[in-house]
């Protein structure tokens, strides 16, 4: 398993360019003679782009003139002055927590559901206090994998995300190092009534988006309908119960059936609204405080740093 870098190291990037991007020359352009006419390191702009990458730019410079350079002759001005790192390490390798996520977790899951896998990643000190610094997020498009650096995990959580709320009380957890069961232990810390906010402002503002499109094109996504309507039953079960619900339990057929399209709606727009309304309720007869415990989070985060300081940096390309 790779991981996707930060930027791409110097003298290897080799995405396309579209028009108009700044560039700078990593080759110099020779007269007949064999002069130099134009040396390496010349900035221009890309006035045209082949198809592919075994074909030529066009590029513009300053005095007017217009030359040819393959893709790997050419750097994009931005990148150019940006410090290059020694080596691309695999981040993966400090992966300290990967739980299941999505319709798997949810109880949700039919014949063909993808395994949606989440967590955090805590690299050594000496990575994260280098110049280069350290992705805030690892994603694997291959095996539906993404994981944030800790600090980032943690301001999410602090924020009430669903998604990352989920990963601490997930069911299915595969890995948890030392400093992921010490997160584990205090995941209560980040409830708080921001869930309120969190969970039903995105479900408002989403089923406004789906009514648009109703009106508009005459249908919705039954799948988005159901997995908002969960979103709903989970934010009130972290007023009600102090935890996040993340199994669906004994609403599954019901969700389901939205999913198919066998509710109409109207029964489902009904469902919401009820759904709203006992947020309401559990809102003003909730006992969680009204915002998470930011001070034993930010203990944590130190206690987290503080234990990666003499952790090994190794420096070979992913």
């Amino acid at each position: 398993m790779t991981a996707p870098e930060r930027g791409p190291a110097r003298g290897t990037d080799r995405r396309p360019l579209p028009v108009g991007t700044q560039v700078v020359t990593r080759t110099a352009l020779h007269s007949p003679s064999g002069e130099v006419s134009r040396p390496a390191g010349a900035v221009g702009r890309v006035v045209a782009a082949p198809a592919d990458l075994r074909h030529a730019y066009r590029v513009s410079f300053p005095d007017g003139t217009v030359s040819a350079f393959l893709r790997a002759d050419l750097e994009v001005q931005r990148h150019h002055a940006e410090p290059t790192p020694p080596g691309q390490p695999d981040w993966f390798t400090w992966v300290q927590y990967r739980c299941v996520v999505g319709s798997r977790a949810f109880g949700l899951d039919t014949e063909g559901s993808d395994t949606d896998r989440r967590g955090f990643y805590l690299p050594p000190a000496e990575r994260q206090w280098s110049l280069w610094g350290v992705p805030e997020q690892l994603e694997n498009d291959a095996t539906q994998e993404t994981y944030w650096e800790l600090q980032k995990f943690l301001t999410l959580a602090l924020k009430a995300n669903p998604n990352v709320l989920e990963c601490l009380y997930t069911p299915l957890v595969e890995h948890v190092s030392p400093v992921a069961q010490d997160l584990l232990d205090l995941r209560e810390a980040f409830l708080s009534t921001l869930v309120y906010q969190t969970y039903n402002g995105y479900v408002l503002s989403q089923f406004r988006r789906m009514e648009a499109d109703r009106r508009t094109h005459g249908q919705v996504r039954p799948k988005h309908a159901m997995h908002l309507i969960r979103l709903l039953l989970s934010g009130i079960a972290v007023l009600e119960q102090g935890e996040v619900m993340v199994h669906v339990g004994e609403h599954r057929d019901a969700l389901l059936a939205v999913k198919r399209g066998e509710v109409s709606w109207a029964d489902t727009e009904g469902w919401r609204l009820d759904l709203h309304a006992r947020f309401d309720v559990a809102l003003a007869r909730t006992r969680l405080p009204d915002r998470p415990d930011y001070d034993r989070v930010n203990a944590f985060l130190i206690r987290a740093r503080r234990r990666m300081l003499d952790a090994p940096t190794p420096l070979e390309t992913a």
